[in-house]
């Protein structure tokens, strides 16, 4: 069993639910309304767990009602909330998702105490990473806490896992510096490397020079075709399984959750690893909202079958 301590967001989703993306200006009835468990960081945590690694989460939540039905809903996927803190004053995080009959989505996020969490507090938690395999983050929280986070790994030799989502124009060279995997999709991949993804040549080439900035693995999500990945000489494509997708909100943080459940430290099997989270992805998509559309181990074990 894998150890896996998240540090990120955790968000209580507003989905929507319509026919069509509105235009500016334009007013629409919707299909239906609905509030879920979600934030990147909250999202992977429970892919993780689900899939049978033991998950421990640092993060914040307000001392509101939003913040209590997420302490209650992670306290429930049994993760370890040890390192999750309740600060005053503040409101927890908040995403509001619109999706259309497509499959596709537009999201807005309220960062709150996503942001207000500190690298002070980051550091009091140093016991859950040091006992760690992975420790994993995203750009949905402080990156300072992040930095801090991975410093403290790359200390006691625990391997780090970036998503650099949502994307940020400048990322830290202090945290690339501690980083092992490195997780972005196309847009992000152009927005780290300035280099535009539209063939396996070009994947090949970002990856070049995410390598060189010291991060040994790079995988790049490339949506309904799959992942790229890279790491120590080798490189592929690993095929997505074809399925009607109705909601892609939870597609990436489901890959990354599964995938580093199953993925060995030394990232031997990496290309075994990213099958696996290619099918738990297939199978959220199939499914609406972001933590609810997160399959089980066994329903992906019963998918092998």
């Amino acid at each position: 069993m894998k150890t896996i301590t998240i540090i990120g967001s955790i968000n209580l989703d507003r989905t929507i639910r319509v026919k069509q993306m509105p235009k500016p200006g334009e007013t629409m009835h919707t299909k239906e309304i609905f509030s879920a468990g979600g934030g990147k960081g909250a999202n992977q945590a429970v892919a993780a767990q689900r899939s049978a690694a033991k998950t421990n989460f640092i993060g914040a939540v307000g001392d509101d009602d939003a913040g209590k039905a997420m302490l209650e809903l992670l306290t429930q996927e049994k993760i370890d909330l040890t390192g999750v803190t309740t600060l005053k004053n503040q409101s927890t995080g908040q995403a509001y998702v619109v999706v259309d009959d497509a499959g596709e989505n537009q999201i807005m996020i309220h960062a709150g105490a996503n942001m207000a969490f500190t690298p002070a507090y980051v550091a009091e938690q140093a016991n859950l990473i040091k006992a760690s395999d992975f420790v994993i983050a995203q750009f949905e929280s402080a990156v300072d806490s992040t930095t801090t986070a991975f410093k403290i790994a790359r200390q006691a030799g625990v391997k780090t896992i970036l998503n650099p989502a949502p994307a940020m124009v400048k990322v830290p060279a202090d945290l690339l510096a501690v980083t092992d995997m490195i997780i972005p999709n196309e847009t992000e991949t152009e927005t780290l490397t300035e280099i535009k993804i539209t063939d396996e040549a070009s994947m090949l080439k970002a990856a070049a020079d995410l390598h060189q900035l010291g991060i040994a693995a790079v995988i790049i999500t490339i949506g309904s075709k799959g992942a790229f990945y890279d790491v120590a000489g080798q490189h592929g494509i690993i095929p997505a399984f074809k399925v009607n997708a109705v909601d892609t909100t939870s597609a990436g943080d489901t890959f990354i959750g599964a995938m580093s459940s199953q993925l060995e430290p030394d990232f031997s099997n990496l290309a075994t690893a990213i099958r696996y989270g290619n099918r738990a992805s297939s199978l959220a998509v199939q499914r609406f909202g972001a933590q609810p559309s997160i399959p089980y181990k066994s329903e992906l074990i019963e998918e092998d079958k």
